[in-house]
């Protein structure tokens, strides 16, 4: 799946400049806004990078998320100190303007590199077993055969298995859908996981959050 970034960027031209370039390379751009409309959205849509052109909503981005990669396009003005206190205030990046996009989007690619988490082999969720490699799957040692897209839904789940993933976050990492939309795709193939990992004796698993999303397991 392609990362999805979000562009929190005050000035309309190049807020479209970098959304019209990011999804020609291949990147999602989950929107492109100014800086509050922007993380309102992020919020909801658990980007995989924030592109912030405002260093006075650094502190709020954080506030939401401590762990998602954040890079600051900083004023033409912006000095060594400049840099030096967006980076302590939990920015993973800096970039002064007028910036190169060549050059951003190598900075962009170093930091998701650098951020992305190493998988596991072996997925463990109390009974539930997922051996990546194979592919398998078990609950309470009972072999449990699942389609391609149940089982990417089912490692989603159990990559933070307490957590409520939103709709909109699974019909993109999944499906990769851009919108929500009216789709049952994700109802569906939720309630078919559902009733298979259930063969196995254990659970409840895949939860579904009213109004909001799926968790794999209750708190």
């Amino acid at each position: 799946m392609p990362n999805a970034v979000l562009v929190a960027e005050p000035e309309p031209s190049t807020r479209g400049f970098l959304e019209r370039h990011l999804t020609d390379d291949g990147f999602d751009v989950l929107g492109a806004a100014a800086c509050g409309e922007a993380l309102e959205l992020a919020e909801r849509a658990r980007p995989d990078l924030v592109l912030l052109g405002d260093t006075a909503a650094l502190d709020e981005c954080r506030s939401w998320s401590s762990v998602v990669p954040l890079i600051v396009l900083g004023a033409a003005e912006a000095d060594a100190v400049d840099r030096a206190r967006a980076l302590d205030r939990g920015a993973d990046d800096f970039l002064s303007r007028p910036f190169l996009y060549d050059e951003l989007l190598a900075r962009i690619r170093a930091v998701l590199r650098r951020t992305a988490p190493v998988a596991p082999d072996l997925v463990r969720v109390g009974a539930l077993e997922i051996d990546r490699p194979t592919r398998r799957v078990t609950v309470g040692g009972t072999r449990i055969d699942l389609p391609a897209k149940e089982y990417e839904l089912l490692l989603k789940l159990a990559s933070e298995p307490n957590r409520v993933f939103t709709k909109e976050e699974l019909l993109r990492e999944v499906w990769g859908f851009r919108s929500l939309g009216k789709t049952r795709t994700l109802d569906s193939h939720a309630s078919r996981l559902r009733r298979k990992l259930a063969r196995g004796g254990e659970g409840p698993f895949v939860l579904n959050v009213w109004g909001v999303g799926y968790r794999l397991l209750e708190d």
